[in-house]
This record gives structure tokens, sequence and C-alpha cells, in this order.
């Protein structure tokens, strides 16, 4: 953007408001063109001041953040990015509020973020919220997987005769999420073994893994260090924690681990893909979503000269076409396709990954 993302602050905490605009002074190519202490001084606020990007406070006086999201959404649609807090019901909210159309999830300062923490998170958000390509929000269950929900791909036969090395591996960033939810909604219940980075604050990996294990065939959680990988499970990588694979007999487990951050990221997705390539190599099948920067382009390019087969989300479908065409301008991705073909395409890879050598 030649001219500064014009962002308008919603929080009903001054002093949440006013350590934001700090923050946000120091960026050349951002400005803070004003605040609001609730949902209905924002309303004016957006309408007169046509900011880029808006960041919202759920929990405020007279209207919260989600009702106001979902109205926003409706009539003036917009790149937002959700600023919530740690506690249980907040994390929910605020992965309410990114079904319901949000761009990007934060946590409040006075989380887990350091002054310097907070500029880079904040900044790169709003950055990538305001390259975002808003999305209708997604028709994809909200309730409990139904165990007969039909599946593309011939999904209720797709484990028989598979090879129990094989594993899938999915990164993602901006707009990841519901990408992420549209991909496992159509993986069947007997599928390999699944390790997913999402870059998603600390907290907020948790709330995630739960509703993906209330909507999806498999089961889902959030890793801990030494947890095994089985098929029909799923593991998501903390918020703050790189997750990488390792090798077992017979199987595989993650290793949960602090570190520098990667890409500018912790989670990284090249961290998780790299360990990868390392230890299940042409057993595996890695996709990368739709995301800002280039995390997991060179982890994926590492993966397929591994033998591993791999996917790109297109750009049509991505919320931010950063992270995909990254691997797709290195060559590390064999596949390139819409995200409503993701899940099909994993699943005929997966099909013909090679079986193991077994004695006699």
């Amino acid at each position: 953007m030649t001219q500064p993302i014009r962002t308008l602050i919603v929080d009903d905490s001054a002093i949440v408001r006013k350590i934001l605009s700090e923050v946000l002074a120091g960026e050349p190519d951002i400005e803070v063109v004003g605040t609001a202490p609730d949902p209905y001084v924002a309303r004016d606020k957006i309408l007169a001041l046509q900011p880029d990007v808006l960041t919202l406070d759920i929990e405020m006086p007279r209207m919260d953040g989600l009702t106001f999201l979902r109205k926003l959404m409706e009539f003036h649609p917009m790149p937002v990015i959700v600023i919530s807090s740690l506690g249980q019901a907040s994390c929910r909210a605020a992965l309410d509020a990114l079904e319901a159309g949000a761009v990007e999830v934060l946590a409040k300062p006075g989380g887990p973020y350091s002054v310097g923490e907070l500029r880079l998170a904040i900044a790169s958000k709003i950055r990538a919220a305001a390259a975002a390509r808003l999305r209708p929000r997604s028709a994809r269950p909200q309730g409990p997987a139904a165990p007969g929900r039909a599946v593309n791909h011939g999904s209720a036969t797709i484990t028989e005769g598979l090879d129990p090395m094989t594993v899938i591996a999915i990164g993602a960033s901006t707009g990841g999420t519901e990408a992420i939810a549209d991909v496992l909604t159509h993986i069947p219940a007997h599928s390999p073994g699944i390790v997913i980075t999402q870059h998603i604050p600390a907290n907020f990996s948790r709330a995630f893994a739960e509703r993906l294990d209330r909507i999806c065939q498999i089961r889902v959680k959030e890793a801990v260090d030494g947890d095994e990988l089985s098929p029909g499970h799923a593991l998501i990588a903390p918020g703050d924690f790189h997750m990488l694979l390792r090798k077992r007999p017979g199987g595989y487990s993650v290793a949960v681990k602090e570190g520098p951050r990667v890409c500018y990221q912790r989670p990284s997705v090249d961290v998780l893909f790299r360990s990868v390539a390392e230890v299940a190599g042409a057993k595996a099948v890695g996709a990368l979503l739709t995301g800002m920067g280039s995390d997991g382009a060179a982890g994926m390019l590492q993966m397929r000269q591994a033998g591993a087969e791999t996917i790109a989300q297109d750009e049509a479908s991505c919320v931010v076409f950063g992270m995909p065409r990254e691997a797709i301008r290195l060559g590390a991705a064999i596949h390139v396709q819409p995200l409503a073909h993701i899940a099909g395409a994993i699943l005929a890879a997966v099909r013909e990954r090679p079986l193991s050598r077994r004695p006699g």
C-alpha cells in the first residue's frame, strides 16, 4: 500500500487504547486515525474516518464486540482484528469472531506479550488484515460431526491398505483457522495422523483445538510434548511453542518446545515441515494454506525434495496469498488447489504413499 494503513482502535479500556496507539505510532506504514470506547462510537467513526482496518475488543459495554462484528460484516464489511483477553470464555468468543469474519486474533495487552512482542504482533497482523480478501462465513458443521457425513474421493475406505507411517502436515496463518476447519471437516475418522501448525497466540490454540474436535470426525487436541500421533487424530501446535514430528517404534510422536522465532513466528510452519521431511520423507503429505509472509515455503520445499506430496492453496480462495505464493514460487508445491478441493487432494495423495518394506 502506498498510503499508510488507516486503523481505528475499539476498546472500552482507555489504557489499552493508549498502549495500542503508542505501539503503532512507531510504524511508518500504519496510521491510527482514531479510537472508540464502544461499538456505538465506533460506528460513527467508521463512517466519518473510513479506516482500512479495525481492531476490536470482545468484552465491551452497551454492545459486545461479537454482536457488533456480525452487524459490521453484514452492513459494512471490512478487515477486523479481534483483541481478546485470555479467559476461556473470551478465547471461545474470539474464535466465534473469526468464524463471523474477523481476519485475525490477538491477545489483549497485559497477557503474554512484552511491549516489543506486542509491537511486532499487532503491526504484522494489521498489515495482513489490510491485504486480506474478505470471505463470507463458510457453511460448515457447527456441532459434532455426523458419523456418516459424506466426504469426497471415497474417503470411507481411505485407510484400507495404507502404510501406518503415512502422516499429513498442514500449515496456515492469516485466515487459517477457518481454512483448517474447512479441510478437517472433510477428513474421515480413520485418516492417517495429522500435525498442524497455525499461527495463533498462546491459550487460543487450546480453544481452537477443542472447537475442531467438536465439529470433525477425527479427534483433535492441542499437542503436549511427547504426544503420540495415531490414525484418526490431529495434533495442533500450542501457541508460542514450536512443534516437531519425531519417529518412534511403529509410528510418530511430537516434540513441543520453546526456541527462537522462525520467519518471525512461534509456532513456525517451517519448523514443523522440516521435521516432517526429515523423519517421514516420502510417507508425508503436506498442505500449506492461507497466510501472510513466507513461513512454511522453505519447509515445504524440503518435504518435496524428500519425496513428499505437497499441496498449496490457490490465490483465489486465500484470505492472504502470501505463504502459498512463496511455496509456489520456490517450486515447493506439486499441486495448487482451491480450498474446497484441498481435503480431496490430501486424501488422493494419501492413497498414493509408498508402503514400508516389511521383512519377508
